[in-house]
């Protein structure tokens, strides 16, 4: 018989670090709104991630340096959160009772999501699906999905919250 430690030293997603959401400009507020009670109930913060697919980490970093995917596309008046996004989550997280923070992080979201949770040793990861569109179903035939992807490849819970699901009324599931 072995002795066990009266206080384990905490493993990766072992809820001892922030809680982690990707946000991005017009995002349904469900997802920002039950990371936000996740991070009250456990009483971690709350890091609100945004991830610029237009850029990418040239140190393979997300703290920058950054280069423009397409140098001709680049607007020089553009910031690495949009304003909208910023006052929408001020606006939303204003009467949460968490404390939270927004950062940039560059490349594909799924990638740059991973990364960040790594760097913050983050308890889990929340994100949600995407909306029933055809553009939305085009991109992630393109792109993949940013859930599929974090829930497979990295060490982390990945809480997935629903955007407008779409429920049979006749569900023969039961």
């Amino acid at each position: 018989m072995t002795d066990i430690p009266e206080r384990l030293p905490p493993q990766p997603g072992s809820l001892a670090g922030p809680i982690l959401v990707g946000v991005m400009p017009g995002q349904n507020p469900v997802v920002v709104e039950h990371a936000a009670r996740m991070a009250a109930l456990l009483r971690r913060p709350l890091v609100c991630a945004y991830a610029d697919a237009t850029v990418y980490p040239v140190d393979g970093t997300d703290g920058g340096p950054w280069a423009p995917i397409d140098p001709d596309g680049v607007d020089e008046d553009s910031e690495p959160i949009p304003r909208l996004l910023k006052a929408s989550l001020t606006a939303q997280l204003a009467g949460a009772g968490v404390e939270w923070s927004l950062v940039p992080l560059a490349g594909e979201p799924g990638h740059a999501l991973a990364r960040e949770a790594h760097a913050l040793d983050a308890s889990m990861i929340v994100v949600g699906t995407r909306d029933h569109t055809l553009a939305a179903a085009l991109k992630e035939m393109t792109s993949g999905s940013v859930a599929r992807h974090l829930s497979h490849r990295q060490d982390r819970p990945v809480l997935v919250v629903p955007v407008n699901p779409r429920v049979p009324a006749d569900d023969d599931d039961n």
